[in-house]
């Protein structure tokens, strides 16, 4: 019988469009599609294609790489190993996203894992050597973010790898040998500016998010070296070599693989530009009584982080809302709870907590005249506030 021209879609029981686990026509068209996004992302990563696991955004994917890592290990299959390898020890830093402090904090209200927070210094980077003091017989995972959501500081993840690689070269002998300490980086933020190839970072686990790209999908990705063991969080389907369940949102994911592209062609003259009016934007600022909070060099192009002092975070945002000019003080997932940053807390303990930061974060569609329209309001809003505020 010769094959029809005709498509008469009756899986709507599977899914209102072409399903990638099914087996039909369409169903093998959309798997193509899924698996070719799948190639180009890891291509832009230095990765594999089955290394690269598509999920509903960041929070999830530092989820599933923290917990999917303590959910292996903290349950050794011997008796031997029960007793050279005890509850797993997981390392941070105290500026990290909430998605991985907070899973930090569970694992160990849980008993499912010990965990050490590592103070950052006082310009917002973690020193390398700081880490590796803390790595113990039964640390597993080490997970310190790329670059900073909040003040825009860019963490030596090179040289934290090269401390890890060093203990497990000199440390995980015998039964731990094959229990070498992971290490896992949240790379949300540095996705438009920085390198994100994998083989010279030197991860085992990083994290993307769509929602940072201008024009991406609003998925996420987590990069898993073929060699790392994980465990699934959810239960469900085998989708996602059976690491995350449930029906791929293929339109979202081909929008965020062709918009990881897009950033390579622009992102050595983009990164220039902002980093231009970034420089020019701090230097205007410092005629007004502030702080830059994070370093001045390691961080990233768009990124312009201040305390203004005496004056509360929040109320200067409100005000340049009022103005039409939108900033933050604090990460959007912590925006409804009291109190200021902590990360700013972080790097300067003695500031009144109410002052926090502001975060002014520049893109694609920044100009000169927004910075100086920018200055100009402040202008204005702090000739106003400092009658109450002195």
């Amino acid at each position: 019988m010769a094959k029809s021209n005709k498509n008469i879609y009756l899986d709507y029981a599977a899914s209102v469009d072409a399903n990638p686990s099914s087996v039909h026509t369409l169903g093998i068209k959309a798997k193509k599609e899924l698996e070719n996004a799948r190639r180009d992302v890891a291509n832009i990563l230095s990765a594999r294609h089955q290394e690269i696991i598509f999920t509903s955004g960041g929070t999830e994917s530092n989820n599933l790489a923290i917990q999917g890592v303590v959910f292996v290990k903290a349950f050794p299959l011997s008796l031997n190993e029960r007793e050279a390898f005890t509850k797993p020890h997981i390392i941070t830093t105290n500026i990290e996203h909430p998605s991985v402090l907070e899973t930090f904090r569970i694992l160990k209200k849980r008993g499912l894992a010990q965990i050490s927070i590592v103070p950052v210094e006082k310009n917002g980077i973690v020193d390398p050597k700081k880490i590796k003091k803390e790595i113990k017989k039964n640390t597993i995972l080490v997970s310190v973010m790329y670059a900073n959501n909040e003040i825009g500081t860019i963490q030596p993840i090179k040289e934290i790898a090269k401390e890890i690689r060093h203990y497990n070269k000199n440390n995980r002998q015998g039964l731990l040998k094959n229990r070498s300490c992971l290490f896992h980086t949240d790379a949300v933020q540095a996705v438009n500016y920085l390198d994100l190839n994998v083989e010279k970072l030197g991860v085992d686990l990083l994290s993307l998010s769509g929602t940072k790209i201008e024009g991406a999908g609003r998925v996420g990705i987590l990069y898993k070296r073929k060699s790392v063991s994980l465990s699934s969080i959810f239960g469900g389907g085998d989708q996602e070599m059976g690491l995350r369940p449930g029906t791929e949102n293929l339109a979202e994911i081909v929008k965020f693989s062709e918009a990881l592209k897009l950033i390579q062609k622009n992102k050595e003259k983009e990164n220039k530009r902002l980093t231009k009016l970034r420089d020019y934007f701090i230097k205007k600022l410092s005629n007004f009584d502030i702080i830059v909070n994070g370093d001045l060099k390691e961080r990233l192009p768009n990124n312009i982080n201040v305390t203004f002092l005496k004056i509360p975070s929040d109320l200067l945002v409100v005000e340049l809302s009022a103005k039409g000019i939108m900033a933050s003080s604090k990460s959007a997932c912590k925006s409804s709870q009291k109190g200021g940053s902590y990360v700013i807390e972080a790097i300067n303990p003695s500031l009144n907590k109410e002052i926090g930061g502001v975060r002014f974060s520049l893109g694609k569609s920044t100009t000169k005249a927004d910075i100086d329209y920018t200055i100009k309001a402040l202008s204005q809003i702090l000739q106003k506030l400092n009658k109450w505020y002195k």
